[in-house]
């Protein structure tokens, strides 16, 4: 029998992957998925009922409806995120993306209609995520930052200090909104 080693990927002293830490998901990943669904159906039955309505409806035709829900929906799609032991994950309904969280080079604020967080790690994979995902999320947001932190100490994290500090004051500032909230001193 061969004996099992393990080996510093990284170099430079990266820290070991915690494997009895538990895995963090996206807790309002559901209810998005179920509205995806929802407004591809509405929209379905929408365009069925006024085509029937008309008196124009054909098979032709409902099978257009279809496909145009469809692409709705794939659309609408979230990704999963999920965070533990030194990783991020998004899956989507086409592509899965994952990044060494405790290996980032660079977190940035993408450009473009919808704001994302973009992750580069040392090994050159990329993951974007809706920073929503993360004010909602309270604990899938401190995975990231502590091995974020993590990058950083070992100088592997060169760029992205401001990105992270603009998200831990918006994850705070929501998490204390809600707080005030749900004791009602707002």
């Amino acid at each position: 029998m061969g004996r099992l080693t393990t080996r510093n990927v990284a170099g430079h002293g990266a820290a070991p992957r915690r494997r009895n830490e538990a895995v963090v998901y996206d807790t309002t990943w559901g209810g998005e998925a179920r509205s995806a669904a929802g407004c591809a159906g509405v929209l379905l039955g929408l365009l069925l009922a006024i085509d029937a309505g008309a008196g124009t409806l054909t098979v032709r035709r409902a099978l257009l409806w279809g496909a145009l829900a469809a692409l709705l929906f794939v659309v609408l799609w979230p990704a999963r995120v999920s965070a533990g032991a030194g990783s991020l994950v998004s899956r989507g309904l086409l592509r899965r993306a994952e990044v060494r969280t405790d290996r980032l080079t660079s977190v940035r604020w993408s450009d473009g209609v919808a704001q994302r967080l973009v992750l580069r790690d040392t090994e050159g994979h990329r993951v974007e995520i809706d920073p929503k995902v993360l004010v909602a999320n309270p604990p899938l947001w401190h995975a990231l930052d502590r091995d974020a932190r993590t990058s950083l100490d070992q100088g592997v994290l060169r760029c992205g200090e401001t990105a992270l500090r603009q998200m831990a004051a918006r994850v705070d500032r929501e998490t204390a909104r809600t707080v005030f909230n749900l004791s009602g001193l707002r």
